[in-house]
C-alpha cells in the first residue's frame, strides 16, 4: 500500500517553478528521503504532503486522501517536527503549542 503518492506535483510562487512536475510514492513502512542542494524544492515537496500550502497543480495522496480535498484529515494523521525553531514570540507558550498541534 502506497502511503504517500505524487504524479506531476507542482508548485509555483510568483511566477517561479520551485517545484516541477515531481512523481514519487513511498510505500507503507517504506525509509524515504529528499537529497539535494538548497532551492531543490524539498521543503516545498514536505509543506505540500502535509498540507501546509496547496499544490498549484498535479495529484497528490497522503494515506490515499487527495491533499486538495481533506487536508484537515490528513493533518489530523501526520506528525511534523519543524526543522528550525519557529516559535511565535508574540504567542504565549501554551498559544504556540496549540498552532503546532494544528499542523
Amino acid at each position: 500500500m502506497d502511503i504517500v503518492t505524487a504524479k506531476g506535483l507542482t508548485k509555483d510562487f510568483n511566477g517561479l517553478r520551485a517545484v516541477d512536475a515531481v512523481d514519487f510514492e513511498i510505500q507503507r513502512g517504506e525509509c524515504f528521503g529528499f537529497l539535494g542542494p538548497n532551492g531543490a524544492g524539498k521543503t516545498t515537496v514536505m509543506r505540500g504532503l502535509y498540507c501546509f500550502i496547496e499544490p498549484t497543480s498535479g495529484d497528490v495522496k497522503v494515506f490515499d486522501i487527495n491533499v486538495k480535498d481533506n487536508p484537515t484529515l490528513i493533518k489530523s494523521r501526520l506528525g511534523v517536527m519543524p526543522q528550525e525553531e519557529n516559535l511565535d514570540l508574540e504567542l504565549s507558550v501554551v498559544e504556540n503549542l496549540v498552532v503546532y498541534a494544528r499542523y
